[in-house]
């Protein structure tokens, strides 16, 4: 079952907010294999905000395309709170852009465990603050959506660009 369309579409209200707030951002995708990047692409003049994305599905790539501790990788695994988060800060700083934005997660329709399930995904969302200001952060939120992959994926990718759009207007009051 498709969610119910929402007008304007979420890229476009990401892309809205980010030209307000005259931001960029750059995305890290594991499960999503650059869905959200795409999304963000389809809205034209999002090269106004949008600078790359960059799929990096194995565990060599999230080491070496965006450093993510080998630590973190060993000991939670690819699908995790600290890998998320590593993922986020990784792109935001490597693209040297205000926001960076990942996802990692399970799509299926195997592969899933008892405690992370096919549909569980960690989405990490980056901000820069100026040097000096102790303003940069990341945080990553744990869901789990049903479908099947292609549904999966489609959700998550949504979610990750609803997690930044709240992050992006939730920081205009700074």
């Amino acid at each position: 079952m498709d969610e119910p369309a929402i007008d304007p579409p979420i890229e476009e209200r990401v892309g809205d907010a980010l030209r307000a707030a005259g931001a960029t951002v750059a995305t890290a995708e594991s499960c999503t294999g650059g869905l959200v990047g795409s999304l963000l692409t389809d809205v034209p003049g999002s090269s106004d905000y949008f600078d790359r994305g960059v799929v990096t599905y194995s565990y060599d790539a999230k080491l070496t395309e965006l450093a993510v501790p080998r630590e973190h990788l060993d000991e939670e695994g690819a699908v995790s709170r600290p890998v998320a988060r590593a993922m986020a800060r990784g792109i935001r700083d490597t693209a040297g852009t205000d926001w960076g934005v990942a996802t990692t997660g399970i799509a299926g329709p195997s592969g899933g465990t008892e405690e992370k399930p096919v549909g569980t995904v960690f989405v990490g969302v980056a901000r820069r603050g100026d040097w000096g200001t102790g303003e940069s952060g990341a945080a990553v939120s744990r869901y789990e959506f049903d479908g099947s992959r292609a549904e999966i994926k489609g959700r998550i990718a949504r979610r990750a660009l609803a997690d930044l759009l709240e992050s992006v207007e939730g920081d205009e009051g700074n």
